[in-house]
């Protein structure tokens, strides 16, 4: 039996497995990083505390492996901004000059003013990232980095990574960037590389001297083996053989998708069976969600990122959709509702999780009525950290209409439940935003922490119509980044191969199709609160 390494890096932990050449977990774990929270809508991380978790949960899941049968070591990160001195260093992202804080997260809205300016260019790369560039990706970052932090940051910089390729240059000393990251977060082109004209534009000109060595020259595919390996050094931090095998990296959601879309659909009675690879989208959700759907040809879907090609799977284009908060806000909602106190009270008591628990409590006060029916007269806009797809509009902001003048259990549990329901309308309106460009999608792949909540599912399978395929094994994501290492070893010939002897369908999840009307209906109201947020903005405009 071969092993393969895959290295997650979170948002809020760093979790690591090491899988077999049939896409088996045999064994995983985890450490949690630090996040800084300066100000509202700014978030900072420190490249050197989550280089340290990595070695971490490296050393813990192969100490008890024959290290000779460890072939390679894919990794997957965020895609948040790395930034190093020209002695590779870790450098400032913050006024107050702290170093150990040089990573501006993926979640960060800081530069809210610069990507405006950006979108005002209508520059033909725009067109690529669904005509609106978010405040996540990287160019509005490295504005703000400029006009900002010019003397402590700017003019001290001498690499700006992407997270996932900062890790594979840790690992090997290489700073090859990989084709996932540049594509869909820095404006690189597969076909024709940089674009020095965008970057003269929004005033980053000095990004392209010296032939983009700031920003990465050597661009190799996801799964491309980088470098020699696995320096020396690296080796020894990580617990494994010196040479072995790294993956040029994937965004953490791409590696979700690499995990679970690929896995062989015979004999499921799916709609996707014996169809190609293109009628299935991939939902990562987690702290945000990521609606991955591919297609041979490029689509241009508006307010949905890409086409990007061979961003995740070679050869084909990708959109991505996706919603900025999800996991994070179910949390928000839970946890800043004064019932709180009394759930956490009670589900320790029961020995579920406050989510497990919600759920059950659900169930007992349906009545006659189907779980989903309990928000009838209650409705969330979950826009509360801004509309990534396919409305691209960051500025947006929650709604939720309904609210009485109680605060029980039961009230934040359907409170709860309402806010479920509206992340599954938010997959419905990036779904048909999707197929009305072109996609033709019937089946979602669901991996993810938020894949373990059974409710959550449910709803998007019901809100959706479609059925939803949960992986066997449910680390997707770790999966995905073995597969990285698994093809950088040489052992499969394609990383369509590996993806498919890997990635294995588990439970099958289907609507309930006499919930239709009902959410339908659901539907409509959803849209409408979007109208009236505008609305209001509009009149409030005038004063």
């Amino acid at each position: 039996m071969q092993y393969y390494v895959g290295i997650d890096v979170g948002t809020s932990s760093v979790r690591g497995a090491l899988v077999d050449q049939n896409g088996k977990v045999v064994v995983q774990t985890e450490q949690p990083i630090q996040i800084w929270e300066p100000q509202p809508d700014y978030y900072e991380q420190s490249s050197a505390d989550i280089w340290a978790a990595c070695c971490a949960v490296s050393k813990k899941i192969v100490q008890s492996v024959d290290l000779s049968r460890i072939r390679g070591v894919g990794f997957d990160a965020t895609c948040s901004l790395v930034v190093l001195d020209e002695k590779f260093e870790p450098l400032a992202v913050n006024a107050e000059g702290v170093n150990n804080r040089n990573i501006i997260m993926w979640m960060d809205h800081r530069a809210v003013d610069q990507v405006d300016r950006i979108n005002q260019t209508k520059h033909c790369v725009l067109r690529y990232v669904g005509g609106v560039m978010s405040p996540e990706m990287q160019p509005p970052k490295l504005l703000w980095l400029k006009e900002k932090l010019r003397s402590i940051c700017w003019e001290k910089a001498g690499h700006f990574f992407d997270l996932p390729d900062f890790l594979s240059w840790k690992a090997t000393g290489a700073t090859t960037r990989s084709l996932c990251t540049l594509v869909c977060k820095w404006t690189y082109s597969a076909q024709t590389g940089w674009d020095d004209g965008f970057w003269k534009q929004i005033g980053l000109e000095d990004l392209t001297v010296n032939n983009h060595s700031k920003i990465g020259n050597h661009v190799l595919s996801p799964g491309s083996r980088v470098g020699n390996g696995l320096t020396s050094v690296t080796a020894q931090e990580l617990g494994l053989p010196k040479g072995i095998a790294v993956a040029a990296s994937l965004i953490d959601a791409h590696a979700g998708g690499l995990g679970v879309i690929g896995a062989d659909a015979r004999g499921s009675k799916l709609p996707c069976e014996n169809m190609p690879i293109t009628s299935r989208l991939a939902l990562i959700c987690g702290t945000s969600s990521c609606h991955m759907g591919i297609s041979k040809s490029p689509i241009f879907v508006p307010g949905v990122w890409g086409p990007y090609f061979s961003a995740m799977v070679p050869d084909l284009w990708l959109n991505e959709g996706g919603q900025s908060a999800t996991g994070k806000l179910m949390d928000h909602v839970v946890k800043s509702h004064a019932a709180f106190p009394e759930l956490e009270s009670n589900a320790k008591a029961s020995g579920k999780n406050v989510y497990m628990y919600l759920n059950c409590h659900l169930e007992s006060i349906k009545k006659c009525s189907a779980v989903g029916m309990l928000t009838v007269d209650l409705h969330v806009w979950p826009d509360f950290h801004g509309n990534r797809s396919p409305l691209a509009d960051p500025t947006l902001k929650g709604m939720v209409t309904g609210l009485a003048l109680t605060n029980s259990l039961d009230d934040l549990a359907k409170l709860y439940l309402a806010t479920v329901q509206a992340i599954a309308l938010g997959t419905r309106h990036i779904l048909e935003t999707m197929q009305n460009a072109g996609h033709q999608i019937n089946t979602l792949f669901m991996c993810g922490g938020l894949s373990k909540n059974l409710l959550f599912v449910q709803m998007h399978s019901d809100i959706s119509g479609m059925p939803i395929v949960l992986a066997e094994e449910v680390e997707s994501v770790l999966v995905g980044a073995a597969v990285l290492g698994a093809y950088a070893s040489g052992d499969f010939k394609s990383i369509q191969e590996a993806m498919e002897k890997m990635g294995k369908i588990g439970k099958i999840i289907h609507p309930d199709l006499a919930q239709k009307r009902y959410y339908d209906n659901k539907y409509k109201v959803f849209l409408k609160l979007a109208d009236h947020q505008k609305e209001y903005r509009a009149i409030m405009q005038n004063i």
